[in-house]
């Protein structure tokens, strides 16, 4: 079976096969900001959690509370979570998905829902992890289960030696550059090759943004005997840094197509590439060099836990010196919430994950999506530049 027939079949108790519309118990049931809208569904059909311990709930997509209405919505979440013993992150933990990793609460053959789109980052370390809506999660938190339909699986390998100054994150936006925003559409993908041998951390990278090309899953892990409904090989050697241009994660070119544009904003971090790898590559481009005057650099770490870490190996020190604006972990910027919002003909690039008309502020600007070594060089620049032609001198560890 694949891997995701695999799991489904654990977590239903029965076989199951691509198609099978199934009841399954889930593992873990996580929330951000809006679980204030789950507890609303919620208290509308139950009086308690089935299973406070396999809840978890993380503020992170506007801290500290932007507005008063945001302010009230955290309250209740704290309420809520204190009256029922839910596992809890408050504001100065992190990103839901950084610290749901760090935190333990991922383990390679759970089933996890999240009502965020991205769960599907859980899929590095071999879980199936999917996002859900309010309404369902509040069903979730009744009872502990989900129905799902078994999807079908693509098998992707990848294949040659990577190029220097390329990375997981050129590797996955080159694939959704192929497959397209619908390639993947309500499919379980999993990832063979020489991914399997990269840290985790660009594992998570690729997990995470394979949801934009409409994932259900993302998984590493496998053993490839499953029946695949399709197969696809990207052989990589040759690979340049890659860029989602406006206003699609699929429209990706090549640096050489793209580089001289002149931006307003270089954001480094974000749940697809905050983490502490992600912060040594820009921190080693960046050491003894200055941000252009032109542009505004917001550093975003995943977690509390990789910032202090950062601190540690001297990173914010290189960061703050180059004239970076060191921000708390959190998805503001990234969703176009607060902490770098774009104005009308602004230009940004950024190591996030989408990036839509008024994804990061006003629908007139323009996001382009490239991995930290890219932003790094380009914040230097003041345009779209390429990382290669800088020595990437490992810092930290």
């Amino acid at each position: 079976m694949t891997l995701a027939e695999k799991i489904l079949s654990e977590k239903s108790g029965s076989k199951v096969e691509a198609g099978d519309i199934i009841e399954a118990s889930v593992d873990k049931a996580m929330s951000h900001d809006n679980a204030a809208l789950v507890i609303k569904n919620f208290e509308k059909i139950a009086e308690k959690p089935w299973d406070a311990s396999k809840i978890v709930i993380i503020l992170d997509h506007r801290v500290p509370a932007n507005t008063i209405k945001t302010a009230e919505a955290h309250r209740k979440i704290r309420e809520f979570v204190s009256k029922h013993g839910i596992n809890f992150y408050d504001i100065n933990y992190g990103i839901c998905h950084q610290v749901m990793i760090e935190e333990g609460h991922v383990k390679e053959g759970m089933l996890i829902v999240g009502t965020d789109s991205h769960t599907t980052s859980y899929g590095a370390l071999g879980a199936f992890s999917t996002g859900i809506g309010a309404t369902e999660m509040a069903a979730v938190w009744t009872t502990g289960k989900i129905w799902l339909k078994v999807p079908e699986t693509f098998k992707i390998t990848i294949t040659g030696k990577l190029p220097p100054m390329v990375f997981s994150k050129d590797i996955i936006l080159h694939i959704i550059g192929k497959l397209k925003a619908d390639g993947a559409n309500y499919k379980a993908c999993e990832f063979y090759g020489i991914v399997e041998n990269m840290p985790l951390a660009d594992k998570i990278t690729m997990a995470n943004m394979s949801m934009e090309m409409g994932a259900k899953a993302a998984l590493f892990g496998g053993d490839g005997e499953g029946v695949y409904e399709k197969e696809f090989e990207f052989d990589v050697s040759e690979l340049s840094p890659q860029i989602a241009c406006p206003h699609s994660v699929d429209n990706v070119k090549s640096v050489e197509d793209v580089e001289g544009k002149e931006i307003n904003q270089a954001v480094l971090g974000s749940c697809t590439n905050g983490r502490i790898e992600d912060l040594r590559i820009a921190a080693s481009i960046l050491k003894g060099r200055k941000v252009a005057k032109n542009v505004r650099m917001l550093i975003f770490p995943a977690s509390m836990k990789i910032y202090r870490q950062a601190l540690e190996e001297g990173l914010i020190k290189i960061f703050a010196e180059a004239g970076a604006i060191i921000m708390n972990p959190g998805c503001g910027c990234c969703l176009g919430a607060h902490e770098g919002i774009l104005a009308s003909g602004e230009v940004a690039i950024a190591s996030t994950n989408r990036n839509f008309k008024g994804r990061m502020g006003s629908k007139e600007a323009e996001v382009y999506l490239a991995s930290p070594a890219t932003v790094a060089a380009s914040a230097i620049e003041g345009k779209i530049a390429d990382p290669r032609k800088y020595n990437w001198v490992r810092c930290g560890e």
